[in-house]
């Protein structure tokens, strides 16, 4: 299905977040997080006045006081055009705000950014903008600040169902997080948020818009995914200052390339060298497209003839991000063991943590539907050597599984 173009973002060729070759601020730590430049000059009053196009409500005041009086989240607007910070925590440039909107008119509604008492302080805050055709509702981006939680909620499978796609691509050197036409994800500093304690995942800024996983034209989807890559490094560059921290992101360096379907690999299932394919699921899973290399996961999906992922095969070298999927490593199923590392499964899912010189990494496979002839015998037959091909692939060594009968 494609999407008609006149909703369609244009690209952003301009550089939201300009790259500044400079030494470290001296309160990061040398790991692999520190990608932040010094922060630039916060833009003066009048240019961030005259360079906002978004309408707002002027009661903020009076509802802030009766909504947190009444154990509400406020929501923060004012209705004067051209006063007031850019959207989002005054993080949102023109550039973006263009590339995701064009000149419609636009209505924010935002949240104040502190941590949820009442919700293991796992969320921070979100900003709504909804863009206008008409007196139509045309678009609307949300963009949301939390902690990823390894066991509560639904983390662990509604958030990389949505944010760990195979149509997904690395933001680039230095920037842990990803993008695609309708999702984008960045995760803050831990010299800003603190290290997560164990189960805990990252403090995230994700941005959403529309359903996730749309198909589009491939022309369409550059722009989409340029548009929203800018947004979430802009919120989060928003963020951090919001947070009382130094430093910001540099600007996105997206491939060329749009991930596409291809034609299976039998001999090397999902590009990788030596895993076979069996001969029994090679019509069912005729196609596949692999997403983020490069980044902090790599996703493969496949499929068959009609472009549905049947089977997602997910590697995630991020230390940090692999403790979002803790409750399924806990609580998923039969537990197994490996050469280092220790996992579970079931008939759909299974996730193994492999400790490897960079530290731990999660090797995740999910069979998603029936397919063939075969019934849900994907995860037992494959994933053995899935583990076994892929950490030798990323510098693991060769972790070796087996998986329990029964």
């Amino acid at each position: 299905m494609t999407v008609d173009n006149s909703d369609s973002v244009a690209d952003n060729e301009e550089s939201v977040t300009p790259a500044v070759d400079s030494e470290t601020t001296p309160d990061r730590q040398p790991d692999k997080e520190q990608d932040l430049v010094p922060s630039p000059t916060r833009p003066s009053l009048v240019r961030r006045l005259l360079r906002n196009r978004t309408v707002r409500g002027t009661a903020a005041g009076v509802l802030v006081g009766g909504l947190l009086g009444a154990g509400a989240v406020p929501w923060r607007t004012d209705t004067l055009p051209l006063l007031g910070p850019a959207p989002c925590w005054d993080s949102l440039s023109d550039s973006t705000m263009s590339s995701l909107f064009g000149d419609r008119r636009t209505e924010v509604e935002e949240q104040m950014l502190q941590t949820d008492p009442h919700g293991q302080e796992l969320s921070y805050g979100q900003c709504r903008i909804t863009s206008y055709k008409e007196d139509r509702a045309s678009r609307q981006l949300t963009v949301r600040v939390h902690k990823l939680d390894g066991l509560h909620g639904s983390d662990g499978r509604q958030w990389p169902e949505e944010f760990l796609a195979a149509g997904m691509v690395a933001l680039g050197e230095g920037l842990p997080g990803m993008a695609s036409s309708s999702r984008a994800w960045l995760a803050l500093p831990q010299s800003c948020t603190g290290r997560p304690a164990q189960f805990e995942g990252p403090v995230v800024v994700d941005v959403g818009m529309g359903p996730a996983g749309l198909d589009i034209s491939s022309e369409y989807e550059r722009e989409d995914r340029a548009a929203l890559a800018h947004a979430a490094v802009d919120a989060a560059n928003g963020v951090i200052r919001e947070l009382g921290c130094s430093g910001v992101y540099r600007s996105p360096e997206l491939p060329k390339d749009v991930v596409a379907w291809r034609d299976t690999q039998p001999d090397a299932f999902c590009g990788i060298k030596g895993l076979a394919l069996p001969a029994a699921y090679r019509e069912s899973l005729s196609r596949t497209r692999v997403g983020g290399d490069g980044g902090a996961a790599r996703i493969c999906e496949a499929a068959g003839s009609y472009p549905r992922a049947a089977v997602r095969m997910t590697t995630v070298v991020d230390p940090a991000l692999a403790e979002v999927f803790s409750q399924d490593l806990l609580k998923g199923g039969s537990s197994f063991k490996g050469t280092n590392g220790y996992g579970s499964f079931n008939v759909s899912r299974a996730v193994y943590r492999a400790r490897c010189q960079t530290g731990d990494v999660i090797f995740m496979l999910e069979q998603k539907d029936r397919f063939g002839e075969q019934d849900f015998t994907f995860i037992h037959d494959l994933l053995p050597a899935y583990v076994e091909a892929e950490s030798s692939r990323i510098g693991c060594g060769q972790e070796k599984v087996t998986l329990p009968r029964g």
